[in-house]
């Protein structure tokens, strides 16, 4: 919600005027000196918006204020050019609105279309968020990452690097809104408080690896690739099976940690819709992305969301850190998924993550069942992963 400066105006005031944190005001609005505002300015307030309202007979700031139980300093705020006192009925005002309840749809087909409306609305009531695009996809889509936070300590979450397992996207945007909403409600998420969260871990969200391919899944081949991706789907016109990228390879075969190995045993050699790791490590824009920003960031901790099984893997090679084990523990004990340290698979970005930075990294495969998994199983995935979420940003050894 967008205010304009008066004279007098502090964030400390405006923090108390809206019960939200001033860390959050002051994130929001990188561009303005917390110690003097200038008179005449904008500035966000995170976790409100503005509704416009009619005057009716009988109201008056005061009663609209009680009813909102908010500050009528807040309404003379947002409503600076009329006079409160001779409101004539009919006069459309604004209301500050406190947003309590989730933007975000996960149970949706959620496709890059759905994704990047959903970033436009979160950035317009939580402009703390800062959005970076990463890199491009094949056909020229942005990878979005998300950073919520200003502490030291750095948490990377993904998902959809596999394009029939979009669902992972939703359940990742879900608790992103659902972390939102916490930190400006000052509701704790299963007794977990935010706040000190933020102030000590900043969380980095990529949701969607492979919008390219979610989109194909989703809503078919574009016009003028699809004799091309029919052909490379087997002569099928069902992509519902398909986890690459749009040139048919397999975005989680593409890393460098013993890529040579998935390279000879792959069945498929040439472009396909499952399984091809490329001609060579890193040959994919959406790989590359994903690598300069781990070798920039160097996280902490990762988790790759995938489908499906129930389980996670954490180990490469003995090279994961003692923390890796501990937090795989409490993995298991919050989600009741299996944990699973070595898995005779390779190649994938939690493999080369551990393998180059020693740190430690997880893959997670969500739910149980044939890819893609139905939004039925919605609601199981997010009770059983939202502990593993909470675990990763709070969890400190």
């Amino acid at each position: 919600m967008k205010i304009t400066v008066r004279n007098g105006d502090t964030f400390w005031y405006y923090s108390q005027l809206f019960y939200i944190p001033i860390g959050l005001i002051i994130d929001s609005n990188p561009s303005h000196d917390p110690g003097g505002l200038k008179i005449g300015a904008e500035v966000e307030i995170p976790g409100f918006i503005k509704e416009s309202y009619t005057i009716k007979q009988g109201d008056t700031l005061w009663k609209l204020a009680g009813k909102r139980n908010i500050n009528v300093d807040a309404l003379l705020l947002v409503n600076q050019n009329i006079n409160p006192n001779t409101i004539d009925i009919d006069t459309t005002i604004y209301l500050p609105s406190r947003v309590v309840t989730p933007i975000v749809n996960g149970k949706q087909a959620y496709s890059s279309e759905v994704l990047e409306k959903d970033l436009r609305r979160l950035i317009e009531i939580y402009p703390f968020i800062k959005l970076n695009s990463i890199g491009e996809s094949v056909m020229g889509k942005p990878l979005y990452e998300m950073k919520i936070g200003n502490g030291r300590k750095k948490v990377h979450m993904d998902a959809s690097f596999h394009a029939n397992e979009w669902i992972t996207t939703s359940i990742l945007m879900t608790f992103l809104n659902d972390y939102l909403l916490s930190l400006t409600n000052n509701l704790p998420i299963r007794g977990v408080q935010t706040l000190p969260v933020y102030s000590g871990v900043t969380v980095s969200i990529v949701p969607m690896v492979n919008p390219d391919g979610v989109d194909l899944v989703i809503k078919g081949p574009p016009k003028n690739m699809k004799s091309q991706l029919i052909k490379l789907n087997k002569g099928s016109s069902d992509f519902t099976g398909w986890k690459a990228n749009i040139r048919g390879v397999d975005l989680n075969n593409q890393f460098p940690a013993k890529w040579e190995v998935e390279k000879e045993r792959k069945e498929e050699k040439t472009p396909a819709p499952r399984d091809f790791p490329g001609d060579k490590p890193l040959s994919e824009p959406e790989t590359i992305a994903m690598a300069e920003l781990a070798k920039e960031e160097e996280f902490d901790r990762l988790l790759a969301l995938h489908t499906q099984g129930k389980e996670f893997y954490w180990g490469y090679e003995g090279l994961e850190p003692p923390e890796a084990e501990r937090l795989a523990k409490d993995f298991e004990r919050v989600s009741g998924y299996q944990s699973i340290r070595y898995v005779d698979s390779y190649a994938g970005y939690k493999d080369w993550y551990i393998k180059e930075f020693q740190k430690s990294a997880f893959t997670l495969e969500l739910g149980k069942g044939i890819n893609p998994l139905p939004l039925s199983q919605f609601d199981e995935i997010y009770r059983d992963t939202l502990g593993i979420f909470l675990v990763a940003v709070y969890r400190w050894y």
